[in-house]
């Protein structure tokens, strides 16, 4: 066989050599020990929290490097393509603050190592793929598809590896150069196989993540190419991540078994091949088990879920990084108010055992970042969150904005800070109290309050109580009262004579935090007195007499 000529004859408009294409994607000029990586995700339209998983490993260790991170979009298989899906991951990781150095936008590329979509690149593909015919090491396959259906049924039935290779590949590796002419010039549709070699060789690959991971050697002859012309995974990664110069390829772990295929391609065409980190499947428990984060059963393996019920980015980010780094709570626990970027995430810190996604925890951190953070802060962010999301409290806090401020002031700040804000979707309805339009009764008056009780009570508080009183003197004043209906003002002394107190001071201070906020678990009496103003306090407990 000729295979320059067959070379040819499968790639008659490809004149470009393997040295144009490497001339035309050069080297970078980075510091030494800088870090090229990438994130790939299919045009789908569906981001899911792995997509995020890689961004963030990859964006810490190409930004911390001094190196490169840039978004490729793997379109190679246009049947699921969806309009508009760049655009979804593109502002999926603007949100989240992932800002690609170089790679695809809305409309175009930005960089120098495009096209940065697959289907763009075909011209660099099939002039590798010539070149690996040109070397007798790839071959034009015209199976139907009947006829590999046909083949692995065989090799089922005989339990043998699946897949076209060694006998099963020989009435199409034996053909012609006349015969391949003639069924092409037929119409007869083809791909390109590579040629593998049955062999009981093992290879063994360096994982940042896993170390040294060892595996059977590459048999099969796989696709190379598909029949529009368009490179399967495993050839377009290989050949885009050695042009535009990627040194690490983080990937999920589903990928290992496809090892032996990718590295046989970099062996063959003589390249440097990039340090491969396979990163842990997220995981979720369920019931007494873990098991696979799954589309079909689990919204949160969707992006927009995180988003939609508003929890804080930057809790996603800190939650993240407690499963991508085992030290990392050890180290926010020393630095409490440095940011989390400055964080030296390591890949020689990573599990490669089942990332657990447990969002309990995520609102718990979450918990703690909104804690952290100014009024003004968590005002921002949670109007933002509304305006997309929740219109109406939106113009609330437009409406009410000092009001708000002040709201969110109660019990921030200092050793105990307030933890009862976990996302701005909760917040909605934990802050609902503040506003008259939203405000409702969720909780009954304690047991030990009657009607009557209510009434006679909140007539003499309104005698009594000073809207201009501090805390202190407020608070006496709530303690005679106490007395005054027969209440204990120390609770221990209620529980331990409970015949000689109608009840104690909780149930008092629980009786003004229902007329006032709805609820019986609520913040500072006093502090949300002060928030809602004179005229709205006395209104809510005018309401009860």
């Amino acid at each position: 066989m000729n295979y320059n000529e067959l070379a040819d004859v499968l790639f008659p408009d490809i004149h470009t050599t393997r040295e144009d294409m490497e001339e035309r994607f050069p080297m970078r000029d980075l510091p030494e020990g800088a870090v090229v990586t990438r994130i790939g995700p299919s045009p789908t339209g569906f981001v899911h929290l792995g997509n995020l998983y890689n961004a963030l490993i990859g964006e810490r260790l190409a930004h911390q490097s001094g190196g490169v991170i840039f978004l490729r979009i793997e379109d190679t298989d246009s049947k699921r393509e969806v309009p508009g899906a760049v655009e979804t991951v593109i502002n999926a990781m603007s949100y989240y603050d992932v800002y690609f150095d170089e790679g695809a936008v809305v409309d175009g590329d930005k960089g120098n190592y495009g096209p940065y979509r697959q289907r763009q690149r075909k011209e660099i593909y099939q002039t590798i793929a010539k070149w690996i015919v040109q070397q007798g090491k790839a071959y034009p396959c015209f199976l139907t598809e009947e006829e590999v259906a046909a083949i692995r049924e065989e090799q089922t039935a005989n339990k043998a590896d699946l897949g076209i290779y060694g006998k099963y590949a020989e009435k199409m590796r034996s053909l012609s150069l006349d015969e391949i002419k003639a069924k092409i010039a037929a119409g007869e549709e083809w791909v390109l196989r590579y040629r593998g070699e049955l062999n009981s060789d093992r290879i063994t690959v360096d994982d940042a993540i896993r170390g040294k991971l060892e595996m059977p050697r590459n048999f099969l002859d796989f696709i190379i190419l598909k029949s529009d012309g368009i490179p399967t995974y495993h050839f377009a990664h290989v050949c885009d991540d050695h042009f535009m110069r990627t040194t690490h390829v983080i990937r999920g772990e589903e990928w290992i078994p496809s090892l032996p295929i990718h590295i046989e391609l970099f062996d063959i065409l003589g390249w440097e091949k990039p340090l491969y980190c396979h990163t842990a499947t997220l995981m979720k428990i369920d019931g007494n088990s873990k098991r696979k984060l799954s589309k079909r059963k689990d919204p949160e393996l969707a992006l927009a879920y995180y988003q939609e019920e508003g929890i804080s980015k930057d809790a996603v980010w800190e939650f993240l990084l407690t499963i991508l780094n085992s030290n990392y709570e050890e180290w926010r626990m020393a630095n409490p108010g440095v940011d989390y970027h400055e964080f030296p995430y390591s890949l020689e810190k990573m599990s490669n055992s089942g990332a657990l996604v447990d969002l309990d925890k995520l609102r718990d951190v979450s918990k703690n970042v909104i804690c952290a953070m100014t009024a003004e802060e968590v005002y921002e962010k949670w109007y933002g969150w509304c305006r997309q999301y929740n219109e109406e409290f939106a113009s609330l806090l437009e409406k009410y904005k000092d009001r708000t401020l002040a709201a969110l002031a109660v019990g921030r700040g200092g050793e105990k800070s307030r933890r009862d804000i976990e996302t701005w979707k909760q917040a909605c309805e934990f802050m609902s109290f503040y506003y008259d339009e939203t405000f409702k009764i969720e909780d009954d008056m304690p047991e030990q309050c009657d009607s009557d009780m209510v009434k006679a009570f909140f007539n003499r508080y309104l005698e009594v109580t000073d809207y201009n009183d501090d805390s202190s003197t407020w608070f006496g004043k709530v303690k005679e009262l106490t007395e005054e209906f027969g209440f204990a003002v120390k609770p221990k002394d209620f529980k331990k004579n409970p015949d000689a107190y109608k009840g104690s001071i909780v149930h008092i201070t629980n009786m003004l935090r229902v007329a006032l906020t709805g609820r019986s678990n609520a913040p500072d009496i006093w502090e949300v007195t002060h928030v809602l103003g004179e005229e709205m306090a006395r209104e809510r407990l005018l309401k009860w007499c």
